[in-house]
């Protein structure tokens, strides 16, 4: 539910003067959820509402579609005509010198540029300055609350059982019938999902041998896609409680399907574990001495363990990703790589952290997920992070 005193307080965290929440036809979903307007209410008609740091919202309404934003707190300028538009913009930010909107400078951040340049260029003739709402955003769309925390929690338990289930199933199949296909092995973890209440946007990725080497590999059928033993597997999986406000868990470990794992695996994966170490490493540090952490400086953690072991044009995604509701949620990104991301590494936000090596014979992948609690702890979930490749045959 929309809270006024917390916008406010977050304004005056953030030393902006006002937040510019602006949508025509759907272009802006950040602004829309949290401005609780359901999905269903498509309007046709732009509106912005402004929040100042202290005293009443200003609601700029068409007149076919005044009561867009009745719901909310503040008084109402409604509008006609482009010219009565554009005065009220200037009515309304007056004495504004500094205004968030969800906008990003050439468009650096495109998770959060949902305002077009001309908009921007026309509420910039009434202000200093527009600056980026994104950790606005992180506070209002990526912040947990308790439950969620718990729930999260909750569907770790199932998501880090999912990979013994799946391992158990290879290696009973490789043993009765000498392989098993992919598909067969994702349909495993879908029904292991199903009875333990889970659900999600998507299947999990299975992948043996070359096809790991392929961060968006989609699973297959076939016989190029038959796992034998001697062979390596990726399982990337995610899923969250099936039920209101539940958020993801996504996690990524690796096995081989053998009673010893062959070094050059070994060696592979230990670089991919320490940089995921590294990144752990630098928030535990962070939120110790209470320094400031942007998104792009845990991506950069990372990935200068893999460039100095000399893999680094092969690691090629960021090395994490908000989690939310959706899987890949509205707080900062963990990424230096396809954006410089310089949102803040918030408190009460979860965010996964998964460096990857991606050669052509395979590719190795170790995702954990992190959350801060209210009281700046890092923790770990889903269980313990690998630390070493599963030879499956030999623990199963």
């Amino acid at each position: 539910m929309f809270e006024l005193s917390k916008v406010q307080a977050a304004l005056e965290q953030f030393s902006l003067d006002g937040w510019l929440l602006y949508d025509f036809r759907g272009s802006n979903i950040l602004a829309r959820r949290i401005l609780d307007i359901p999905n269903e209410a498509m309007g046709s008609r732009r509106f912005f509402y402004f929040i100042p740091k202290s005293g009443e919202p200003v609601k700029l309404v068409h007149r076919i579609e005044s009561e867009t934003l009745d719901h909310l707190p503040g008084k109402k300028i409604i509008y006609l005509k482009w010219q009565e538009l554009e005065a009220g913009i200037e009515t309304i930010l007056r004495e504004t010198k500094r205004v968030a909107m969800e906008y990003s400078p050439r468009n650096a951040n495109p998770y959060i540029s949902r305002v077009d340049a001309g908009t921007v260029e026309l509420v910039g003739e009434s202000v200093e300055s527009v600056v980026p709402s994104g950790d606005l955003v992180q506070l209002f769309e990526a912040v947990w609350d308790q439950e969620q925390w718990e729930l999260h929690q909750r569907a770790g338990i199932h998501t880090d059982k999912a990979f013994e289930v799946a391992w158990q199933f290879i290696a009973t199949k490789i043993r009765e019938q000498g392989s098993v296909e992919e598909q067969a092995v994702c349909d495993v973890i879908m029904q292991h999902f199903h009875e333990t209440g889970l659900t999600t946007y998507h299947p999990p990725i299975v992948a043996r041998e070359a096809h790991s080497g392929d961060p968006h590999y989609e699973t297959g059928t076939g016989k190029e896609t038959l796992i034998r033993e001697g062979q390596f597997v990726l399982i990337d999986l995610w899923a969250k409680l099936d039920v209101p406000r539940g958020v993801y868990s996504d996690m990524t470990r690796v096995g081989f399907t053998g009673k010893t794992v062959p070094e050059q695996y070994t060696q592979v994966f230990k670089i991919v574990a320490a940089a995921r170490d590294a990144g752990i490493s630098l928030i535990e540090k962070s939120f110790q001495s209470k320094a400031p952490l942007q998104g792009w400086e845990v991506d950069q953690a990372c990935r200068e363990v893999i460039e100095d072991a000399g893999y680094g044009e092969y690691f090629v995604h960021r090395t994490g990703h908000s989690i939310g509701q959706e899987t890949h949620g509205n707080g900062a990104n963990m990424d230096n790589l396809e954006t410089h991301e310089e949102r803040l590494v918030l408190p009460q936000t979860c965010f996964s952290i998964e460096p990857g090596i991606y050669l052509p014979e395979f590719g190795v992948r170790s995702e954990i997920n992190v959350f801060i609690d209210e009281q700046h702890q890092v923790h770990v979930t889903a269980g313990e992070r690998q630390t070493e490749i599963l030879p499956i045959l030999a623990e199963y």
